[in-house]
């Protein structure tokens, strides 16, 4: 679905993948990043979100928290991160960017809040119950600090990804914020949501769910009891074109992800202000029964479309001609991605060691990808800069250690 668009805006850079793999520079199961491309989105949208007076924190699950994507992300004026979960966070602390946000979507464990406290020190940090609330601020207490802590609210009717419920009762935000201001340790910030819009497959647009609302509701309440100065945390489905919209509904954070690499479901169909700037990039393995496989790893595909026919790039040589294309089949999410079978009965014939590159909306922490960094590409001297697994730490690839 995003390799049309990569084609289009990008085909330098998928030519300078091609180039790096057949030089044997970079290795096939590989989220490959155009970090120019990358800094360039992240300037464009924090310099929108400034403008509307919104903090920017930057996801990076979707790119395997990459090093270089911190940096990349740095350099483009978002200087922190909402992480995932704690290994996030570490990642990214460590590539340079301080924690934002924290807790959201994944919850402290009890384990790890004094870790979180005393080193990570989140600018917030999301608490869905008393019990969290309590743990965090203990946490801070014991490092003499005080920790701005962001309620998680919902009501009936909200949406939630299955997996993804939990939070505060929204009817009751005016007693939550009261009940964190008495923890030692802790201070009310604000209120949040997941997913405050999403894409509508209908309408093909991005618009907002019932949670925006509840937050907007929740947002009044406390005003009315003379909390009107609070964070309204509003993430999902972020691209700069949305923006308005989110500080219209009294949104003060933002917290792009697939946005910073041009993967939003809004750019597969529209042609926004981000660049595209990931590819996942195999390598032809072997040849069965009318299919040549490629090698698989990062085959994860975020469902946020119907399935489709999904093709893919496949070429011994830089290419970013439509006449390289031919379908692929993945596996089912409940298999094991060892490979892709690319269809060899078509006018393409795969050899082995052929390259092999994907668009598609991925989500690489999942996988067992290599991230790759490659910079340089919109000056016509493509390098690659580091070879990172999903947690941001350098493979050594192609060199092997076996301690």
């Amino acid at each position: 679905m995003f390799l049309d668009v990569l084609m289009r805006r990008n085909p330098r850079f998928i030519e300078a993948a091609m180039a790096l793999h057949q030089s044997g520079e970079l290795p096939p199961n590989s989220y490959v990043l155009d970090l120019d491309a990358v800094e360039r989105n992240a300037r464009h949208f924090s310099d929108k979100a400034k403008s509307l007076g919104m903090k920017t924190f930057a996801m990076t699950k979707q790119v395997g928290r990459h090093s270089g994507f911190c940096a990349a992300v740095k350099r483009g004026g978002i200087d922190r991160s909402v992480a995932v979960d704690m290994d996030c966070a570490i990642s990214c602390h460590r590539a340079g960017l301080r924690t934002g946000h924290l807790g959201h979507l994944v919850q402290v464990p009890r384990g790890d809040a004094g870790f979180a406290a005393a080193q990570l020190k989140p600018d917030y940090w999301t608490v869905f119950s008393d019990q969290k609330a309590t743990e965090a601020a203990a946490a801070a207490a014991k490092c003499e600090r005080t920790q701005n802590l962001l309620a998680r609210i919902q009501t009936e009717g909200d949406t939630f990804y299955r997996g993804h419920e939990g939070g505060f009762a929204a009817e009751d935000v005016a007693k939550v914020a009261d009940f964190i201001d008495t923890l030692d340790g802790a201070a009310f910030a604000g209120i949040t949501t997941f997913p405050a819009l999403l894409f509508d497959q209908d309408s093909r647009k991005v618009v907002p769910t019932q949670n925006l609302a509840t937050l907007s509701r929740a947002a009044e309440a406390l005003a009315a009891t003379g909390r009107d100065q609070i964070e309204i945390n509003a993430p999902g489905t972020n691209s700069s074109v949305i923006l308005p919209a989110l500080a219209d509904a009294g949104a003060t954070q933002c917290e792009p992800g697939n946005a910073l690499h041009g993967t939003t479901p809004l750019h597969a169909i529209e042609d926004l202000p981000e660049d595209p700037a990931v590819l996942y990039l195999s390598e032809v393995s072997h040849h069965h029964g009318g299919n040549a496989f490629c090698f698989g790893g990062g085959l994860y595909i975020d469902p946020v479309f119907p399935k489709y026919d999904l093709k893919a790039l496949i070429s011994s040589t830089p290419t970013s001609t439509a006449s390289a294309l031919t379908s692929v089949e993945v596996p089912d999410y409940a298999a094991i991605d060892y490979y892709g079978m690319i269809d060899a009965t078509g006018p393409i014939k795969p050899k082995a060691g052929d390259t092999v590159v994907f668009g598609f909306r991925g989500q690489a922490f999942v996988t067992r990808a290599n991230i790759v960094g490659v910079s340089g590409v919109s000056t016509g001297s493509p390098r690659v800069t580091t070879i990172e697994d999903i947690f941001g730490r350098p493979t050594g690839w192609p060199e092997r250690a076996l301690t």
